[in-house]
């Protein structure tokens, strides 16, 4: 069953059952990955677009182009199958990060807090405030996980022998936001992500 599918019913259900008193001493309901990732990201102030095939995707990314009136500007895009995915966009892709927004794919989707993990295999040595403030994320949703420690033990997994440097994270994606000591340093973006349905 699909992410989207998932989320509905689960709110149809609890908007249908009566809240229930349950003892203090109860165990807490614990929230599947994908919701708890849902609510936390937007809670950051991200925005969530999910598609449940690259026909949908697309058509979303073109929606955001045309909201925002990013065609013909120029995009921070260091991955080749990114550039060849949204190459008929009439946009310009560069290494340089003076760019309108950057476009990326990410390591993992981290639900405990909403935030999304890169490593230098998508900004190379960048730090986040080198960035564009516009980022627009690809990811699939089997690339969500509780904790960051999952997100780095996949990391380590996957790159066996060089693991990338620059591990970061973004999951501050709101200007308005009064700033807290735990966020400062951290450079706000806005920032889309587009989740294709992949499980």
């Amino acid at each position: 069953m699909s992410l989207f599918k998932r989320l509905l019913k689960t709110t149809k259900q609890s908007a249908s059952k009566k809240k229930v008193d349950h003892g203090k001493y109860y165990p807490e309901e614990k929230l599947p990955i994908d919701e708890k990732f849902t609510y936390n990201f937007n809670k950051n102030g991200g925005k969530f677009l999910y598609c449940e095939n690259l026909e949908e995707l697309l058509e979303v990314f073109d929606n955001i182009l045309l909201e925002n009136d990013w065609y013909e500007k120029e995009v921070f895009c260091i991955n080749e199958q990114l550039t060849s995915r949204f190459d008929g966009f009439n946009l310009t892709f560069t290494k340089k990060n003076n760019a309108t927004f950057f476009l990326s794919t990410c390591e993992s989707l981290v639900a405990t807090n909403g935030s999304i993990l890169l490593s230098s295999n998508q900004m190379k040595e960048k730090k986040l405030h080198e960035l564009p403030d516009n980022v627009v994320i690809f990811a699939t949703t089997s690339q969500l996980v509780d904790t960051i420690s999952e997100g780095l033990r996949i990391i380590k997994n996957q790159c066996k022998g060089k693991i990338p440097s620059n591990i970061t994270t973004i999951k501050d994606f709101e200007s308005e936001k009064e700033k807290d000591f735990m966020s400062y340093g951290s450079s706000t973006k806005n920032l889309y992500l587009l989740l294709l349905e992949d499980l």
